[in-house]
């Protein structure tokens, strides 16, 4: 691909700035991440809504970008070698717009940002999700207590190892970072959407309901987790 309009997915959401960064998406824990990082780093961007009401994830265009049909994903249209770049996971795009940027992953603790990062992708964002289902969605209706208890119990666990973590700090790794974003909307969701603080001790956690606050009281935070605009 040598333009933007070599892609699919731009005939279903046309870019508003064709030299923006595309970003494909819905306001969810894993989705915020991008559309927070962009407003943190101050890095212009279109967003479009990626529906799941209509199968947006399903449809040809949206496949083309990301065969594994989730959000978010986006395209640069200025990528490292000056050509389009596509990418998903949340993860690795936090990754690469930290390096393009050069923000929220200084070089002097970016293995531990990174540590922190990959324990939100294999750990917060799965088990968290998991008991979302178990305590929110189609599984509370399950009569057999065996798998919620289990990831309400590693739920429980892993904030218990950020607990431990934040002690004394403001941010998991010394300053605010990609590490942050990552993990601060699992939180949110855990606690707000899934309802689900009073079955994992949130109570008797002594830093992490301080830090969610922290993150939810910055400004970028606040523009990222309405974008894009559901309608």
């Amino acid at each position: 691909m040598t333009a933007l309009t070599d892609y699919a997915i731009t005939r279903k959401w046309p870019p508003v700035d064709a030299e923006a960064i595309q970003l494909y998406s819905l306001p969810t824990p894993n989705g915020v991440k991008v559309s927070i990082a962009l407003e943190e780093m101050g890095l212009p961007y279109d967003a479009h809504l990626v529906s799941f009401a209509t199968n947006d994830q399903m449809s040809p265009e949206f496949l083309s970008l990301n065969p594994n049909n989730k959000i978010p994903a986006i395209i640069d249209p200025h990528g490292p070698d000056g050509k389009p770049l596509a990418l998903f996971e949340s993860g690795a795009i936090l990754i690469y717009l930290a390096e393009k940027s050069g923000k929220l992953m200084p070089q002097a603790i970016r293995w531990q940002v990174l540590q922190w990062l990959m324990f939100q992708m294999g750990g917060v964002g799965p088990m968290f999700g998991q008991l979302g289902y178990f305590h929110h969605f189609a599984g509370k209706d399950i009569s057999d207590p065996r798998p919620k208890e289990r990831y309400r119990a590693e739920a429980e666990r892993l904030l218990k190892v950020l607990d431990a973590a934040l002690q004394g700090k403001d941010w998991l790794v010394d300053e605010f970072t990609i590490a942050d974003i990552a993990v601060a909307p699992w939180l949110r969701t855990l606690r707000d959407f899934y309802g689900a603080a009073d079955i994992v001790g949130w109570g008797q956690l002594k830093n992490v309901p301080g830090y969610l606050d922290r993150f939810l009281e910055r400004p970028a935070v606040q523009r990222g987790l309405v974008k894009p605009a559901r309608v």
